[in-house]
């Protein structure tokens, strides 16, 4: 679900571009978030909790809590919900606290 029209607020929207996500392809537009992509395309659940594993979904989209956190093209750790989409962008579920190789 994308906001199409809105009273006060004008959104240009980008290019349509194409990535992948936990090995499936999405497309996205230029100039959104990657998690703004992903829910676009349906997908709510960003991470799980460390401790009880419980689902994770966008929560403060300002780039200040851990909940959406993902390995983007190899590195982890990355805030999806303040991160730019590009093209051929390789995101995935990133699994624990992530590894940094």
């Amino acid at each position: 679900m994308r906001i199409e029209q809105h009273p006060i607020l004008k959104f240009k929207k980008g290019a349509k571009i194409a990535f992948t996500f936990d090995g499936q392809p999405f497309e996205g537009y230029e100039g959104e978030t990657i998690a703004a992509a992903l829910h676009a395309a349906g997908v709510k659940v960003l991470s799980h909790s460390h401790e009880h594993h419980r689902p994770r979904g966008l929560y403060c989209a300002i780039g200040n809590c851990s909940s959406c956190m993902m390995e983007v093209n190899g590195e982890p750790n990355v805030r999806v919900c303040v991160e730019s989409l590009t093209d051929g962008m390789v995101v995935n579920t990133q699994k624990g606290k992530g590894e940094i190789i």
